[in-house]
């Protein structure tokens, strides 16, 4: 039963389902991972993960997705919106019904417990940031984009469902060593909302807080329908930030905004740290 209960799938292994699973199967999980490119396949099962190409739809589900969901204990679902890039008739509620038709076949398997990977975005800004506006886990949502508004409801679907639980993690601006957003912001002029905190996190505390939240999976002891926020402990502002991050990385200061009250929010993660006991490794 033990290791029954050590089996994952991750549905989505890309810039961070793929590392996490590598990470996970160097602890002793057996791993399946999914991703819609077929030449991606071998990547994966020369890794040790167990590939399958599948594809979420609005309207279907393309690929093996019942021996993807099959005997295993936990299903996380890493699969970002992707909205920005789309017309607003395609956005009509696409990364909703991906959700909707992906749920029977999740109670269909019998898997018990999910971990959703979502958004700080399902907050939104505030109109002017104030130092003293701490956003928790039981501030209520109230997304400005599409993507935010559709984590939202998809959040709900797979909370709400009766026959599997699910806990929802919601990252902060998401940064590795490939990915940094000073490098679209370089040399950028009047960029907004200089006086605004970031609040971001490292590829590797996003992969330490999941596992984390898998130890207390195989406890059945544990409240399992849970919400965390996942975003590093620092809050510079935007200008302090990118500014240092520009000159670190050698590359042209952006110029903020001047006499514009800065939209913003500061997204507490100390739940991540309390209940999952996490400590923050990597700073942004």
């Amino acid at each position: 039963m033990k290791e029954e209960r050590k089996k994952i799938a991750i549905l989505g292994c890309g810039w961070l389902g793929f590392p996490l699973a590598q990470s996970l199967l160097s602890k002793g999980y057996e791993v399946k991972g999914s991703t819609t490119s077929e030449s991606k396949l071998e990547v994966l099962k020369n890794a040790g993960i167990s590939p399958f190409q599948i594809q979420l739809e609005a309207h279907q589900i393309i690929g093996n997705i019942e021996n993807f969901l099959n005997e295993t204990n936990v299903l996380v679902i890493d699969i970002p919106p992707g909205l920005r890039r789309e017309t607003s008739t395609s956005n009509e509620m696409q990364f909703v019904n991906k959700i909707k038709n992906l749920i029977p076949h999740i109670e269909k398997s019998g898997i018990q417990k999910v971990v959703f990977v979502s958004s700080t975005s399902v907050y939104g800004d505030s109109n002017i940031f104030s130092t003293s506006l701490e956003v928790t886990e039981e501030t209520k949502t109230n997304p400005d984009t599409e993507s935010g508004k559709q984590l939202v409801i998809a959040e709900t679907l797979l909370q709400s469902n009766p026959h599997f639980k699910t806990t929802v993690i919601r990252f902060g601006g998401l940064l590795g060593d490939d990915r940094h957003p000073v490098k679209f912001l370089a040399g950028r002029t009047n960029v907004e909302n200089p006086d605004a905190p970031v609040n971001m996190i490292q590829r590797e505390d996003c992969i330490g807080v999941i596992e984390k939240a898998l130890e207390f999976a195989r406890d059945d002891n544990w409240e399992w329908n849970q919400t965390f926020n996942a975003v590093a402990p620092q809050h510079p502002t935007r200008k302090a930030y990118y500014h240092k991050k520009a000159e670190i990385l050698n590359l042209p200061l952006p110029t903020f905004a001047k006499n514009s009250e800065s939209k913003g929010k500061m997204i507490s993660s100390k739940k991540v740290e309390t209940i999952l006991g996490y400590s923050f490794q990597k700073e942004i």
